[in-house]
This record gives structure tokens, sequence and C-alpha cells, in this order.
């Protein structure tokens, strides 16, 4: 598969698993969180698909364009391992749905990552959050949720935490 097919089918998954999610949310109240807002096209995404909650952005630095970055209070910058667990008394609330795009194609790294990223993530996700995330993260009390028809298995990953 060429590298633009792969980039397709994984950009295609992330929007089928973020409607999915979506419609999972209906009742479920908090603000939205992405991690990894790169050229600011989930963040777009999530901002249409939730225009009635707050939806945060982090990330180490910021290459999107000016027309799609969230505004100040928004867009939070620096060490995600280290902006992720305080930034509670910003959000306002526990987050209802977490969307990691942080990992790579290195398992290895992507282990690495998880082994703090978990940790963040239940520092300011609600009990019952959703969390769709490019590499599968070591919940101890999470379960896997149904993919979507046309998300193959392993491309992208949606659980509950159930903690």
């Amino acid at each position: 598969m060429s590298r633009l097919d792969s980039f397709i089918r994984r950009m295609s998954a992330q929007r089928l698993l973020l409607d999915a999610a979506a419609e999972r949310l209906v009742g479920i109240d908090g603000p939205i969180i992405d991690l990894g807002i790169g050229a600011g096209r989930t963040y777009d995404h999530l901002v249409a698909l939730f225009p009635d909650r707050e939806v945060f952005a982090f990330d180490n630095f910021v290459q999107a364009a000016v027309g799609v970055l969230p505004d100040a209070h928004h867009m939070v910058i620096g060490e995600i391992r280290d902006t992720l667990p305080a930034s509670l008394p910003r959000l306002g609330r526990r987050a209802a749905l977490i969307h990691n795009d942080l990992g790579s194609a290195d398992a290895v790294g992507n282990a690495a990552i998880g082994g703090w990223l978990a940790p963040a993530i239940l520092a300011v996700a609600r009990p019952d959050a959703i969390i769709v995330t490019s590499f599968v993260l070591p919940f101890d009390k999470a379960v896997s949720l149904p993919l979507p028809d046309g998300v193959a298995p392993g491309r992208y990953h949606l659980f509950q935490l159930t903690v």
C-alpha cells in the first residue's frame, strides 16, 4: 500500500470513529480534547461535530494555519505529559471525549508515549469517557468498543473508560 493510500485509510478511520463517538456521547457531558493538533484538520472536524461543546487542543508546538487554531484559552502549548494532567482547572470539568493522534508507525515509541499518556488522560477524563486513539493505550479499566464498518482492526481504536 502506498503512503498516500495508508494516510487516506487512517484519516477515513479517524473520521468514522469520531462520528461514532459523537453518537455515543449523547447525554454524556463534558469538553472534548484533541491531542496533537498538527495541521488542525481533526480539531476543525471536532468543532463542527460538537458545536455546543468546548474543544481543547494540546500540542508541543503549533504548525496549523492561523485560521484553524483555537483561541488562546482552548489551545494548550507545551509538553503534553506536563500540560494535560495539569489542565483540569482550564477545562472546567472532566472531558467526555479524548482524541489521541500523538503516535507514529513506531510501536516501541507508541508504547513509551502510552506509558505516560494513559495516566495523563485519566487525570482529566470522565470515568465513562470515550477515547479515540491511533494506538492502543494501556488503561487498566476500559472496554474496547466495536469499530464502525469501514475501519480495519488495528488501524484506529475506540475505547470507553470504566474506572
